[in-house]
């Protein structure tokens, strides 16, 4: 399902017009993203969890030479599928 797909479930299931479910969908990411950037944890009991998970600066291997090279510490947002959702897909 790609986001118009999305947004046109959404606007059928919410009874909405598809802009409003755009815009509804929009906002959504956005709060998210930023709530993420903040460090914060974002929780939708049923559905999952939305964090940040944070990678240490490591030595890695560049393949075509065998040479070693520095990865930096880097952050990565995380989602951890609720109890509710699992169960519904099993």
């Amino acid at each position: 399902m790609n986001k118009s797909e999305l947004v046109a479930a959404m606007a059928e299931k919410a009874g909405l017009q598809k802009k409003d479910a755009d815009k509804a969908l929009a906002a959504f990411t956005e709060v998210v993203a930023e709530g993420l950037k903040n460090g914060d944890k974002i929780q939708l009991v049923g559905f999952g969890t939305f964090e940040v998970s944070e990678r240490a600066e490591r030595v890695g291997r560049n393949p075509q030479t065998g040479a070693e090279m520095k990865i930096p510490a880097s952050k990565s947002p995380k989602f951890k599928a609720g109890k509710a959702l699992k169960d519904m897909l099993n």
